[in-house]
């Protein structure tokens, strides 16, 4: 099983508390048909204040870069499935999250830039709190390089728990953010990988 850097807290909030989860529990307890990869569940936190004569908080800006990456990550990950997926289902759903996760990208950097605001924080802006979330190369190599048969079940895991780490970090914008768009953003976030998991765990099962 590859193993997956442990998700952040946002580096704007006091971390209080993370509790992992894995996708068994996802599943409602059913056991995995192959490896999974641990995520973990949303960290209590308190948000940023207001940035004085702005509608928007350092939550709000810290969201926006992180799923900014996130979603890069996320879209190198479905882009192997159309070369690589046996499945027409698989294959449709990884197009689907590439486009998806690429439209909301444009529309965070545009924000970012209206704020005037880095698309990224610095290199080491979230070293304390144990790297950004998501997938590494070492990870997405490891997908990449799979034996076809073992394809489909090693995507599924992992691009699951990557839009997993995507639903904690809209759950805590939802909770700490200031801007009601980018919340709303957010909202929109989580019920959409919500629903892809759902799909992909059926996927798994089938």
């Amino acid at each position: 099983m590859v193993k997956r850097a442990a998700p952040i807290v946002l580096a704007v909030f006091l971390l209080t508390g993370c509790g992992a989860h894995s996708i068994q529990e996802l599943k409602g307890g059913e056991a995995l048909k192959s490896g999974g990869h641990a995520a973990h569940g949303p960290a209590r936190a308190s948000g940023g204040t207001a940035v004085p004569g702005r509608d928007y908080n350092p939550a709000d800006v810290m969201f926006l870069q992180m799923l900014m990456a996130h979603n890069g990550q996320g879209v190198r990950l479905a882009r192997l499935a159309p070369d690589r997926a046996t499945r027409e289902e698989v294959r449709t759903l990884a197009a689907a999250i590439a486009t998806t996760q690429e439209t909301e990208a444009a529309s965070m950097s545009e924000r970012l830039i209206g704020w005037r605001q880095p698309a990224t924080a610095r290199a080491d802006e979230h070293a304390a709190h144990g790297g950004m979330p998501g997938v590494g190369e070492e990870e997405i190599a490891a997908v990449a390089d799979a034996a076809p048969a073992d394809f489909e079940k090693k995507f599924l895991n992992m691009m699951i728990a990557q839009q997993d780490d995507a639903i904690q970090l809209a759950r805590m914008e939802v909770a700490t953010g200031l801007n009601a768009e980018v919340k709303a953003m957010a909202e929109r976030v989580d019920a959409s990988r919500s629903a892809q998991i759902k799909q992909m765990l059926a996927l798994l099962d089938q």
